[in-house]
Protein backbone atom coordinates (compact mmCIF):
# COMPACT_ATOMS: atom_id res chain seq x y z
CA UNK A 1 0.00 0.00 0.00
CA UNK A 2 2.72 2.41 1.00
CA UNK A 3 4.74 1.40 -2.03
CA UNK A 4 1.83 2.32 -4.31
CA UNK A 5 1.38 5.69 -2.62
CA UNK A 6 5.11 6.34 -2.87
CA UNK A 7 5.11 5.46 -6.54
CA UNK A 8 2.17 7.82 -7.18
CA UNK A 9 3.89 10.63 -5.28
CA UNK A 10 7.16 10.06 -7.13
CA UNK A 11 5.36 9.99 -10.45
CA UNK A 12 3.55 13.24 -9.62
CA UNK A 13 6.79 14.92 -8.60
CA UNK A 14 8.50 13.75 -11.79
CA UNK A 15 5.58 14.93 -13.92
CA UNK A 16 5.57 18.30 -12.16
CA UNK A 17 9.29 18.63 -12.72
CA UNK A 18 8.96 17.86 -16.40
CA UNK A 19 6.07 20.29 -16.88
CA UNK A 20 7.98 23.05 -15.11
CA UNK A 21 10.79 22.98 -17.68
CA UNK A 22 10.60 25.29 -20.70
CA UNK A 23 13.10 25.50 -23.54
CA UNK A 24 13.29 28.93 -25.20
CA UNK A 25 14.91 29.62 -28.54
CA UNK A 26 17.62 32.22 -29.04
CA UNK A 27 15.14 34.90 -30.16
CA UNK A 28 12.52 34.17 -27.45
CA UNK A 29 12.12 35.70 -24.00
CA UNK A 30 9.66 34.63 -21.29
CA UNK A 31 7.90 37.12 -19.03
CA UNK A 32 7.08 35.06 -15.92
CA UNK A 33 4.09 35.76 -13.66
CA UNK A 34 4.40 34.21 -10.22
CA UNK A 35 1.08 34.12 -8.45
CA UNK A 36 -0.07 36.88 -10.83
CA UNK A 37 2.89 39.19 -10.23
CA UNK A 38 5.42 39.72 -12.98
CA UNK A 39 9.06 39.06 -12.26
CA UNK A 40 11.44 41.93 -12.87
CA UNK A 41 13.52 40.28 -15.56
CA UNK A 42 12.51 38.19 -18.53
CA UNK A 43 13.96 34.69 -18.75
CA UNK A 44 15.71 32.99 -21.65
CA UNK A 45 17.03 31.83 -23.95
CA UNK A 46 17.76 28.19 -23.09
CA UNK A 47 16.24 25.97 -20.40
CA UNK A 48 13.95 27.82 -17.97
CA UNK A 49 12.68 26.27 -14.74
CA UNK A 50 9.22 27.33 -13.61
CA UNK A 51 7.31 26.45 -10.47
CA UNK A 52 4.67 23.80 -11.22
CA UNK A 53 0.95 23.57 -10.58
CA UNK A 54 0.24 27.02 -12.10
CA UNK A 55 2.34 28.95 -9.63
CA UNK A 56 4.50 30.34 -12.46
CA UNK A 57 2.96 31.23 -15.80
CA UNK A 58 5.10 32.43 -18.71
CA UNK A 59 4.26 34.56 -21.71
CA UNK A 60 6.80 34.15 -24.51
CA UNK A 61 7.78 37.19 -26.61
CA UNK A 62 9.48 37.00 -30.02
CA UNK A 63 12.28 39.58 -30.25
CA UNK A 64 12.95 39.26 -33.99
CA UNK A 65 12.30 42.14 -36.40
CA UNK A 66 8.79 41.92 -37.81
CA UNK A 67 7.47 43.42 -41.05
CA UNK A 68 4.13 45.09 -40.36
CA UNK A 69 2.17 45.65 -43.56
CA UNK A 70 0.07 48.83 -43.39
CA UNK A 71 -3.13 48.39 -45.45
CA UNK A 72 -3.71 50.88 -48.30
CA UNK A 73 -4.62 54.20 -46.75
CA UNK A 74 -6.82 56.83 -48.40
CA UNK A 75 -5.11 60.16 -47.77
CA UNK A 76 -6.22 63.69 -48.72
CA UNK A 77 -3.16 65.86 -49.23
CA UNK A 78 -2.77 69.49 -48.25
CA UNK A 79 -3.74 70.57 -51.80
CA UNK A 80 -6.95 68.47 -51.63
CA UNK A 81 -5.91 65.53 -53.81
CA UNK A 82 -7.04 62.04 -52.82
CA UNK A 83 -4.28 59.41 -53.05
CA UNK A 84 -3.72 55.86 -51.84
CA UNK A 85 -0.56 54.96 -49.91
CA UNK A 86 0.91 51.53 -49.10
CA UNK A 87 3.69 51.27 -46.54
CA UNK A 88 5.51 48.71 -44.41
CA UNK A 89 6.95 49.15 -40.91
CA UNK A 90 9.86 47.12 -39.53
CA UNK A 91 9.83 46.80 -35.74
CA UNK A 92 11.29 44.63 -33.00
CA UNK A 93 10.82 44.23 -29.24
CA UNK A 94 13.73 45.53 -27.18
CA UNK A 95 11.94 45.30 -23.82
CA UNK A 96 9.74 42.19 -23.46
CA UNK A 97 8.51 43.30 -20.02
CA UNK A 98 7.09 46.60 -21.36
CA UNK A 99 5.65 44.90 -24.46
CA UNK A 100 3.62 42.57 -22.22
CA UNK A 101 2.79 44.82 -19.29
CA UNK A 102 2.20 48.25 -20.89
CA UNK A 103 0.08 47.46 -23.94
CA UNK A 104 -2.35 44.78 -24.98
CA UNK A 105 -1.29 43.06 -28.21
CA UNK A 106 1.67 45.32 -28.97
CA UNK A 107 1.93 44.49 -32.67
CA UNK A 108 -1.70 45.34 -33.64
CA UNK A 109 -1.37 48.49 -31.56
CA UNK A 110 1.80 49.43 -33.45
CA UNK A 111 0.03 48.79 -36.76
CA UNK A 112 -2.88 51.09 -35.90
CA UNK A 113 -0.55 53.80 -34.66
CA UNK A 114 1.55 53.56 -37.83
CA UNK A 115 -1.52 53.94 -40.08
CA UNK A 116 -2.82 57.01 -38.26
CA UNK A 117 0.64 58.61 -38.10
CA UNK A 118 1.17 58.06 -41.82
CA UNK A 119 -2.17 59.68 -42.70
CA UNK A 120 -1.50 62.59 -40.36
CA UNK A 121 1.93 63.40 -41.81
CA UNK A 122 0.92 63.01 -45.46
CA UNK A 123 -2.17 65.15 -44.93
CA UNK A 124 0.08 68.12 -44.13
CA UNK A 125 2.03 67.89 -47.40
CA UNK A 126 1.30 68.73 -51.04
CA UNK A 127 1.29 66.04 -53.70
CA UNK A 128 4.54 67.23 -55.29
CA UNK A 129 6.29 67.02 -51.91
CA UNK A 130 4.97 63.50 -51.30
CA UNK A 131 6.20 62.28 -54.69
CA UNK A 132 9.62 63.96 -54.41
CA UNK A 133 10.45 63.47 -50.71
CA UNK A 134 9.81 59.82 -49.90
CA UNK A 135 13.01 59.45 -47.89
CA UNK A 136 12.17 62.47 -45.74
CA UNK A 137 8.64 61.12 -45.19
CA UNK A 138 9.98 57.71 -44.17
CA UNK A 139 12.35 59.31 -41.66
CA UNK A 140 9.65 61.57 -40.22
CA UNK A 141 7.13 58.74 -39.82
CA UNK A 142 9.75 56.49 -38.21
CA UNK A 143 10.74 59.20 -35.70
CA UNK A 144 7.10 59.89 -34.77
CA UNK A 145 6.33 56.19 -34.34
CA UNK A 146 9.48 55.41 -32.39
CA UNK A 147 8.75 58.17 -29.91
CA UNK A 148 5.29 56.72 -29.20
CA UNK A 149 6.15 53.01 -29.21
CA UNK A 150 9.29 53.33 -27.08
CA UNK A 151 7.16 53.20 -23.93
CA UNK A 152 5.69 49.92 -25.18
CA UNK A 153 9.13 48.33 -25.49
CA UNK A 154 8.82 48.31 -29.30
CA UNK A 155 11.55 49.83 -31.46
CA UNK A 156 10.78 51.03 -35.01
CA UNK A 157 13.81 50.26 -37.16
CA UNK A 158 12.49 51.45 -40.52
CA UNK A 159 9.43 52.74 -42.38
CA UNK A 160 9.17 52.37 -46.17
CA UNK A 161 6.46 53.73 -48.47
CA UNK A 162 5.84 51.01 -51.05
CA UNK A 163 3.45 52.65 -53.48
CA UNK A 164 1.51 55.87 -54.04
CA UNK A 165 -1.54 55.46 -56.26
CA UNK A 166 -2.98 58.49 -58.04
CA UNK A 167 -6.35 59.06 -59.75
CA UNK A 168 -6.36 58.60 -63.53
CA UNK A 169 -7.21 62.27 -64.10
CA UNK A 170 -4.17 63.31 -62.08
CA UNK A 171 -1.92 60.89 -64.00
CA UNK A 172 -3.06 62.38 -67.32
CA UNK A 173 -2.51 65.92 -66.02
CA UNK A 174 0.99 65.01 -64.82
CA UNK A 175 1.76 63.42 -68.21
CA UNK A 176 0.71 66.64 -69.99
CA UNK A 177 2.81 68.67 -67.58
CA UNK A 178 5.85 66.47 -68.19
CA UNK A 179 5.37 66.75 -71.97
CA UNK A 180 5.11 70.53 -71.77
CA UNK A 181 8.25 70.66 -69.66
CA UNK A 182 10.15 68.58 -72.23
CA UNK A 183 8.99 70.86 -75.04
CA UNK A 184 10.06 73.91 -73.04
CA UNK A 185 13.52 72.45 -72.53
CA UNK A 186 13.81 71.61 -76.24
CA UNK A 187 12.88 75.15 -77.25
CA UNK A 188 15.37 76.61 -74.78
CA UNK A 189 18.13 74.37 -76.12
CA UNK A 190 17.31 75.33 -79.74
CA UNK A 191 17.29 79.05 -78.91
CA UNK A 192 20.58 78.76 -77.05
CA UNK A 193 22.07 77.00 -80.10
CA UNK A 194 20.84 79.75 -82.40
CA UNK A 195 22.28 82.39 -80.08
CA UNK A 196 25.68 80.69 -80.06
CA UNK A 197 25.58 80.27 -83.84
CA UNK A 198 24.73 83.97 -84.26
CA UNK A 199 27.64 84.95 -82.03
CA UNK A 200 30.02 82.80 -84.08
CA UNK A 201 28.66 84.22 -87.33
CA UNK A 202 29.18 87.74 -86.01
CA UNK A 203 32.79 86.88 -85.16
CA UNK A 204 33.27 85.39 -88.64
CA UNK A 205 31.78 88.51 -90.23
CA UNK A 206 34.21 90.71 -88.33
CA UNK A 207 37.16 88.59 -89.47
CA UNK A 208 35.98 88.63 -93.10
CA UNK A 209 35.40 92.41 -92.93
CA UNK A 210 39.00 92.93 -91.85
CA UNK A 211 40.29 91.00 -94.90
CA UNK A 212 38.47 91.86 -98.18
CA UNK A 213 40.04 88.94 -100.04
CA UNK A 214 38.47 86.52 -97.54
CA UNK A 215 34.96 87.41 -98.74
CA UNK A 216 35.90 86.73 -102.38
CA UNK A 217 37.52 83.42 -101.43
CA UNK A 218 34.39 82.45 -99.56
CA UNK A 219 32.31 83.38 -102.58
CA UNK A 220 34.30 81.17 -104.93
CA UNK A 221 34.29 78.34 -102.45
CA UNK A 222 30.51 78.54 -102.46
CA UNK A 223 30.53 78.46 -106.25
CA UNK A 224 32.65 75.32 -106.24
CA UNK A 225 30.15 73.65 -103.89
CA UNK A 226 27.18 74.73 -105.99
CA UNK A 227 28.79 73.65 -109.24
CA UNK A 228 28.87 70.07 -108.03
CA UNK A 229 25.07 69.97 -108.04
CA UNK A 230 22.99 69.53 -111.22
CA UNK A 231 21.16 72.85 -111.17
CA UNK A 232 19.45 74.48 -114.13
CA UNK A 233 20.55 78.01 -113.34
CA UNK A 234 23.38 79.52 -111.28
CA UNK A 235 23.12 83.15 -110.26
CA UNK A 236 26.71 84.35 -110.04
CA UNK A 237 27.24 87.71 -108.25
CA UNK A 238 30.39 89.55 -109.42
CA UNK A 239 32.18 92.13 -107.26
CA UNK A 240 31.53 95.72 -108.35
CA UNK A 241 35.28 96.39 -108.45
CA UNK A 242 35.66 93.71 -111.09
CA UNK A 243 32.94 95.18 -113.33
CA UNK A 244 34.12 98.78 -112.90
CA UNK A 245 37.74 97.94 -113.70
CA UNK A 246 39.01 98.82 -110.20
CA UNK A 247 40.98 96.65 -107.89
CA UNK A 248 44.32 96.40 -109.66
CA UNK A 249 46.07 93.13 -109.00
CA UNK A 250 42.91 91.60 -107.52
CA UNK A 251 41.17 91.64 -110.88
CA UNK A 252 44.18 90.25 -112.68
CA UNK A 253 44.50 87.42 -110.20
CA UNK A 254 40.83 86.48 -109.84
CA UNK A 255 39.45 87.08 -113.30
CA UNK A 256 41.06 83.98 -114.91
CA UNK A 257 39.54 81.80 -112.21
CA UNK A 258 36.14 83.35 -112.79
CA UNK A 259 36.45 82.94 -116.53
CA UNK A 260 37.48 79.32 -116.12
CA UNK A 261 34.51 78.62 -113.86
CA UNK A 262 32.09 80.25 -116.24
CA UNK A 263 33.57 78.40 -119.19
CA UNK A 264 33.25 75.13 -117.35
CA UNK A 265 29.56 75.86 -116.74
CA UNK A 266 29.12 76.86 -120.39
CA UNK A 267 30.58 73.52 -121.55
CA UNK A 268 28.70 70.85 -119.63
CA UNK A 269 30.20 67.43 -119.12
CA UNK A 270 28.82 64.37 -120.77
CA UNK A 271 25.45 63.40 -119.36
CA UNK A 272 24.98 66.78 -117.63
CA UNK A 273 22.01 68.95 -118.47
CA UNK A 274 22.73 71.87 -120.85
CA UNK A 275 21.99 75.42 -119.69
CA UNK A 276 19.01 77.19 -121.12
CA UNK A 277 19.71 79.34 -124.24
CA UNK A 278 19.31 82.74 -122.61
CA UNK A 279 21.49 81.67 -119.69
CA UNK A 280 24.14 80.37 -122.06
CA UNK A 281 24.15 83.68 -123.94
CA UNK A 282 24.54 85.55 -120.68
CA UNK A 283 27.49 83.37 -119.72
CA UNK A 284 29.18 84.05 -123.08
CA UNK A 285 28.61 87.78 -122.61
CA UNK A 286 30.17 87.70 -119.18
CA UNK A 287 33.13 85.77 -120.53
CA UNK A 288 33.63 88.35 -123.27
CA UNK A 289 33.49 91.19 -120.74
CA UNK A 290 36.08 89.45 -118.59
CA UNK A 291 38.38 88.94 -121.59
CA UNK A 292 38.06 92.63 -122.45
CA UNK A 293 38.93 93.64 -118.91
CA UNK A 294 42.01 91.43 -118.99
CA UNK A 295 43.13 92.98 -122.25
CA UNK A 296 42.79 96.48 -120.78
CA UNK A 297 44.85 95.52 -117.75
CA UNK A 298 47.60 94.26 -119.97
Amino acid sequence: MFSIIGAVIAGGIGLAFLTSLRVLREYERAVVFRMGRARKKALGPGVVLLLPFGIDRAQVVDTRIKAIQIPPQEVITHDNISIGVDAVVYADVHSPEDAVLRVEHYMPATLQLAATTLRSILGKMDLDEILAKRDEINTEVRAALDMRTEQWGVQITSVEIKDISLPQEMKRAMARQAEAERERRAKVIVSEGELQAAEKLAQAARVIASEPAALQLRLYQTLVEVSGERNNTIVFPLPIELLSGQGGATVAQLAPSVATALAARAKPAEGERVLEPHVEERVRALKSELDALLEKKK
